[in-house]
């Protein structure tokens, strides 16, 4: 017959690495047969309970330290209940040592007043907090904690862009900073390639793999998985992208991620394409738009990604335009205005379509534009009583003329599809009419013409290019070619109007206050990192009341 014994200690807090070593040292000792040691929150009583460790009379609440041992006797029970102290002691004196351990935050950052940043893996339902005193504090913060509420997040990270400092996280695993690894990183060389990376694990594979090529890393900069939801709005990677665009000693940057929102994947790779530097992007279950835009390469892989970046380390920027206004595509092949517009809603919003992908890209009323439009003109809605597009112009004509009416277009799109029963000479046609469109239009317009077709077609493929070309159109003869065009022009240029994170800090010898996870700060230490550890206590024991009371008297 087995025997269960639990201790309560109230208002006793240890972090989750103590409590599995206390764990582990009690299922060690003699007639013992399984052991809990949790802090007292419901889902831990819950687990415990389907373990069969949670008897009925036991009362406890969530802050404070419960013990349960179920042993062979009623002596090895008891004896493993009185030897918790000497286990809890053990583990501290072999621990590494730090002669004066601070009890706040403010304490820790007087003791060490040239750290820039600080580590937070306390329970969730606290670490906002801790987070935010860091913040006013000027402090970039690692937020390994996870349980933080979305509100908070946003709170956090709005603050800490005003500020022109980081929040890594809640929920973040893994990062580098300056050689130092923060959380569960790998230990890899400095290098020349920057990583920006919404996935702790997916960040991890990248920067090893990089390593094991025989390339480093200059900084792998986390944001936490709910950074590229719509509700956040990527804004720890967008301070990581610039940052990194900033360091001289970051020649190519990878940016990895859980499939992140489509309009939060529209930001970033705009964002990516404005900083002219070499990018990697691999948005995990996201479709990529093509496999090179400009500076951009897309990956279908975190091996390939790494392999990727290691093969793009020649510096190859390329010049932005400042053009801001829009695209209006005006396709006869519905599988071409498809091609290009998934192509282009990586990189330009909002744009609509009369055959959207998405249904937030519907055009509600496709006899008008709207934003960046994608039209596909041989589509049933403008065929009653016309002829295909491929062989009369006139409707793509009379859009033509609607779309240079508005002075915020700055581009027309058009397809030129020859073959057998196309129109004999579709550039014959168009030109005359973009010529006089451009003699009645003030503003900059320009004409991109896709042309599809072979030598041997009837309409001679060479000739149309070259009347094309002669007419200033600039001609392309795929869709991915054009797309990669129309993103670097149309791509946001847009600048911050947030204070930009401070370069030089993330190139000082690492600094860090460790709140939480003890083994955080052993790491650092490893590593010849400066740091301070906090012997962090949940304030006011836990008790939420008298810890609201407290902080409004501080106020």
């Amino acid at each position: 017959m087995t025997v269960i014994k639990w201790n309560v200690r109230a208002g006793t807090y240890y972090d989750s690495v103590v409590l599995m070593q206390l764990q582990r040292g009690l299922l060690e000792l003699p007639g013992v047969l399984d052991a809990g040691v949790v802090m007292a929150t419901q889902a831990n009583r819950d687990l415990l309970a389907t373990n069969n460790l949670l008897p009925d009379s036991i009362s406890a609440n969530p802050d404070d330290l419960l013990i349960v041992v179920k042993a062979d006797t009623e002596n090895s029970a008891t004896d493993a209940i009185g030897k918790v102290d000497e286990l809890l002691a053990r583990r501290k004196s072999s621990s590494v040592s730090q002669d004066f351990r601070p009890r706040s935050l403010s304490a820790a950052v007087k003791q060490l007043p040239e750290a820039n940043w600080v580590l937070i893996s306390v329970p969730g339902r606290y670490a906002a907090g801790v987070a935010r005193e860091a913040l006013e504090l000027g402090k970039h913060v690692f937020l390994y904690s996870d349980n933080v509420s979305l509100e908070d997040e946003i709170a956090l990270k709005k603050s800490a862009r005003e500020k022109g400092l980081l929040v890594m996280g809640p929920d973040c695993g893994t990062a580098i900073i300056n050689g130092i690894g923060l959380g569960f990183a790998n230990r890899v060389r400095r290098g020349s390639i920057g990583i920006v990376g919404a996935s702790g694990t997916g960040t991890q594979a990248v920067t090893a793999h990089i390593h094991n090529l025989g390339s480093g890393i200059s900084h792998a900069i986390g944001t936490g998985g709910r950074d590229l939801k719509s509700d956040v709005g990527a804004i720890t990677a967008q301070q990581a992208l610039d940052v990194l665009a900033r360091d001289d000693d970051t020649k190519v940057i990878v940016l990895i991620s859980k499939p992140p929102s489509p309009d939060i994947a529209t930001s970033l790779i705009s964002a990516a394409q404005k900083t002219g530097k070499p990018i990697v992007i691999y948005f995990i279950g996201y479709p990529p738009p093509a496999r090179k835009i400009g500076n951009l390469r897309f990956a279908i892989s975190l091996s390939e990604a790494a392999e990727i970046s290691v093969g793009e380390l020649e510096d190859s920027r390329i010049p932005q335009s400042s053009n801001s206004r829009f695209v209006r595509g005006l396709f006869s092949g519905g599988t071409l205005a498809y091609e290009t517009l998934l192509g282009l809603q990586a990189s330009i919003s909002p744009i609509y379509s009369n055959a959207p992908i998405t249904t937030y890209q519907l055009l509600e009323d496709p006899l008008h534009s709207r934003a960046h439009t994608i039209i596909d003109l041989g589509d049933e809605f403008f065929m009653v009583g016309r002829l295909h597009p491929m062989i009369d112009n006139d409707l793509r004509i009379r859009r033509m003329k609607q779309e240079a009416a508005d002075e915020q277009v700055g581009m027309i799109l058009f397809d030129v599809v020859l073959g057998e029963g196309s129109h004999i000479n579709p550039a014959g046609e168009l030109i005359p009419v973009i010529k006089e469109i451009r003699e009645t239009r003030t503003g900059e317009l320009e004409f991109v013409a896709i042309v599809i077709g072979t030598d041997d077609d009837p309409q001679n493929l060479q000739s149309q290019i070259d009347q094309l070309k002669d007419g200033g159109m600039t001609v392309f003869r795929t869709a991915t070619e054009a797309v990669e065009h129309i993103s670097l022009r149309f791509g946001s240029n847009k600048k911050s109007e947030f204070t930009p994170v401070n370069l030089d800090q993330l190139k000082q010898p690492l600094a860090a206050i460790n709140v939480g996870l003890e083994s955080f700060y052993d790491s650092l230490i490893s590593q010849g990192a400066q740091a301070v550890h906090v012997e962090w206590r949940p304030p006011a024991g836990g008790n939420e009341k008298l810890a609201s009371l407290l902080t409004r008297m501080k106020k």
